[in-house]
């Protein structure tokens, strides 16, 4: 997996997104008229209280369920459903508890038809890309929560997505491990350039990764506000900088106000 073998990142235009979920008395609205482009190239945070909606849309604009309304232009063409140019990385891994670590990275190139040897020689450079060489042979039960973690990103590093759309990824591991995959993510994204939808709850998160930051309102969520942070990267020393505590401060200021009932469900 080397940049000359990529096709280059991709626009996101999301057009006029509405979502809702149920009938009758048991609708629930998740969004409304969602209207932002997110640039070829960047990191975008979606941000916002639970049970916004950040979730829902991210798989939208994978294509795993269809939008109640609007629609999504990648590269300028409409979406509909799946396809090769976007890999979704999950908060739980979604690893193959039967298969070794080379076989789930090599996984989605499998269920594309690539032959053997040649997943088997991208899924080792993926590998190496996230520090994992020599767990090859390795199953996930033998593996800490950050290496299974690791694992799931080589998968969608290794299908060499131009769009990778990631669901609080980082969530399910200690303080830790979540700063060195912040900083590891950024390192990987200076040389493998994609557009990458990032979903998270964590400001400091935000901040961190992000090029722009796309703040949503409680459900149904609207987009509140889009910030952009131009800070240089990379960011490991910027936590203590000015510019870097004043846009924080901006986004607990924006998530403190409460617009409607700030209920929580599953929709995230």
């Amino acid at each position: 997996m080397t940049q000359s073998e990529s096709y280059g990142p991709l626009e996101i235009v999301i057009e006029n997104i509405s979502h809702c979920y149920g009938e009758g008395e048991n609708r629930v609205e998740t969004s409304r008229n969602i209207n932002v482009t997110l640039n070829a190239g960047e990191l975008a945070t979606f941000l916002g209280p639970s049970g916004c909606g950040k979730t829902t849309l991210l798989k939208i604009i994978a294509g795993l369920i269809p939008a109640g309304g609007g629609q999504i232009l990648i590269g300028g063409q409409s979406i509909a459903g799946p396809g090769p140019d976007r890999a979704l990385v999950f908060q739980n891994f979604a690893l193959l508890p039967w298969a070794n670590v080379l076989t789930n990275v090599a996984f989605g190139l499998e269920l594309r038809g690539v032959p053997k040897e040649e997943r088997h020689r991208k899924a080792s450079e993926a590998i190496t890309l996230v520090k994992l060489e020599g767990f090859e042979k390795a199953y996930p039960h033998e593996l800490s929560g950050g290496m299974q973690q690791r694992v799931g990103l080589a998968r969608a590093f290794a299908a060499n997505p131009q769009i990778l759309l990631m669901d609080e990824p980082f969530a399910s591991v200690d303080e830790l491990t979540r700063r060195t995959f912040q900083e590891d993510l950024e390192r990987l994204l200076l040389v493998e350039k994609k557009t990458v939808v990032f979903v998270t709850h964590s400001i400091d998160e935000a901040v961190f990764l992000s090029d722009r930051i796309v703040v949503f309102s409680e459900r149904p969520a609207t987009i509140r506000d889009l910030i952009d942070v131009n800070l240089p990267r990379p960011r490991p020393a910027l936590r203590t900088d000015p510019e870097y505590l004043s846009i924080s401060t901006r986004l607990w200021n924006l998530l403190m106000v409460r617009e409607g009932p700030a209920d929580e469900d599953q929709n995230n």
